[in-house]
C-alpha cells in the first residue's frame, strides 16, 4: 500500500522520466493509478524531441504486510523481532529501572543507535553512541566494516560502550550519562586486539575487558579465534595486569568450533557465567555458556550448549528464524532473565531483505544459567 503527492514542474530530462516510469511501475505494482504513463511520455517526447515536465514526488510511503504480523497476538505474548531490520548484535543492560539496547552500524552514520525500554519489547532511540564526524573516521571504508558488536554497560551513572572499529581505529570505549545519551569522544585500547570487546565491573570493585582475539597458540584452521581476559583501571581507561585465554577455539575445540566471539561476563550467586557468540554469524550460528567459581577460570561449559541457536530447524519450515545469536542476557522488571540476540527472517532458504534483527527472549533463571 502507498501514498504519494504529486506535483507538476520545469522540463526535465529524459534520465527524470524514466525515473518517473520507474515510479509510475511501482504504483500500479501497488494497485494505484500512476500519476503519468511512462510509455506514452517516453513516445511523445522521442516523437517531438522535446522533454516533457515529469512527476516529483513529494514523498513515497509503504506499509507492508508480512504474515509473521498479520495474526493477533496471545495474551501475555509479545513479537519478534522488537526492532525489525538492520539492528544485528543487540547488546543490553539496566539502569534506573529502565533498559539501554546498541546494536551494531558498521560503516553508516551516525552509528551504534541507543535505545530505551521500560519492558524490553517496546523501544524508543535516546541517541546514537558515534554522532559527530570526529569521533570515527568512515572514509573510504566498505560498508561492512566500521563498527562490530558494540556492548554497552553502566556502572556508577555512567554508560560505557565497548567496541571495535574494524580497520579504521581499531578497539575503544564512549562513555555518557543518562541525561547526554550520545557518546563523546573514544578513548582508543591499542594493546587490545581482535574484536568484540566488553566489560565486566566485579562486585569487589575490580573492571575487567573481555575480547575475541587470536589465541596463544598458532591458529590451527580458519576461524580459529579465543576468547582474553584482562583488569582495566576504568578511570583512565587503561588495560594492565596480565592477560589470560578464557576460551580457545570454542566449547568442544577437539570439533575445531569457528568465530567464538561476542564475550559477556556475569556473575550470579558467587558463579561466573561466560557467554560467547560462536559458529560464525550465519546458519551455524549459536550462543554457548560456560561458568567458574573465579574469573580467571578454568570455565566449565554448560552441558546443555548451544544455548541458542536454529541451525538443526528444517529449512522450509514455514516463517523460518535462522542466524541466531549474540545474545546478551539481563534481569527483566521481575527478575526473570531475558535475551537480546540477532536473527534473521529469511526466505528462499537464503535470502534476507530485512538483514539481521534485534530479537529478544524471555525466561527464567534457567535460560542461559543451567549447571554444567
Amino acid at each position: 500500500m502507498s501514498k504519494r503527492n504529486t506535483r507538476r514542474t520545469r522540463p526535465g530530462t529524459a534520465a527524470r522520466i524514466l525515473a518517473a516510469g520507474v515510479a509510475a511501475l511501482l504504483l500500479a505494482a501497488c494497485g494505484r493509478e500512476p500519476a503519468a504513463p511512462a510509455a506514452p511520455a517516453a513516445a511523445t517526447a522521442a516523437a517531438s524531441g522535446s522533454d516533457l515536465a515529469p512527476v516529483y514526488f513529494d514523498w513515497f510511503e509503504y506499509t507492508g504486510r508480512d504474515a509473521a504480523f498479520e495474526a493477533p497476538l496471545p495474551d501475555g505474548s509479545f513479537r519478534n523481532p522488537v526492532l525489525s531490520g538492520f539492528h544485528s548484535d543487540p547488546s543490553v543492560t539496566a539502569a534506573n529501572g529502565k533498559f539501554y539496547l546498541v546494536a551494531s552500524t558498521f560503516a553508516f552514520f551516525p552509528g551504534i543507535p541507543v535505545f530505551e525500554s521500560e519492558d524490553l519489547v517496546h523501544w524508543k532511540q535516546v541517541g546514537n553512541a558515534i554522532h559527530r564526524p570526529g569521533q570515527l573516521d568512515f572514509d573510504g571504508l566498505g560498508m561492512s566494516r566500521g563498527v562490530f558488536a558494540p556492548a554497552i554497560s553502566y556502572h556508577d551513572g555512567t554508560f560505557y560502550v565497548a567496541n571495535t572499529s574494524v580497520d579504521a581505529g581499531g578497539n575503544f570505549i564512549v562513555t555518557a550519562t543518562v541525561q547526554r545519551a550520545s557518546g563523546l569522544d573514544p578513548f582508543w585500547l591499542p594493546g587490545i586486539g581482535g574484536i568484540d570487546p566488553s566489560l565486566f565491573f566485579d562486585d569487589d570493585g575490580k573492571t575487567y575487558i573481555l575480547n575475541n582475539d587470536e589465541p596463544e597458540v598458532p591458529v590451527r584452521y580458519d576461524g580459529h579465534r579465543a576468547i582474553w581476559l584482562q583488569e582495566i583501571d576504568i578511570a583512565s581507561k587503561k588495560p594492565f595486569g596480565p592477560r589470560k585465554v578464557l576460551i580457545d577455539g570454542g566449547v568442544k575445540p577437539e570439533e575445531n568450533p569457528i568465530w567464538i566471539e561476542g564475550p559477556h561476563l556475569y556473575k550470579v550467586d558467587g558463579w561466573y557465567y561466560l557467554s560467547d557468540a560462536e559458529g560464525g554469524t550465519g546458519p551455524q550460528h549459536s550462543q554457548v555458556v560456560l561458568r567458574s567459581r573465579n574469573v580467571w577460570g578454568p570455565y566449565e561449559p554448560n552441558r546443555d550448549n548451544p544455548i541458542l541457536t536454529q541451525r538443526d530447524l528444517d529449512p522450509k519450515r514455514a516463517l523460518p528464524i535462522t542466524n541466531a545469536g549474540h545474545a546478551d542476557l539481563v534481569q527483566g522488571p521481575d527478575g526473570s532473565w531475558w535475551a537480546t540476540f540477532l536473527a534473521s527472517r529469511n526466505y528462499g532458504v537464503d535470502h534476507y531483505n530485512t538483514g539481521r534483527e534485534a530479537f529478544a527472549a524471555a525466561g527464567d533463571d534457567r535460560i542461559a544459567l543451567a549447571q554444567p
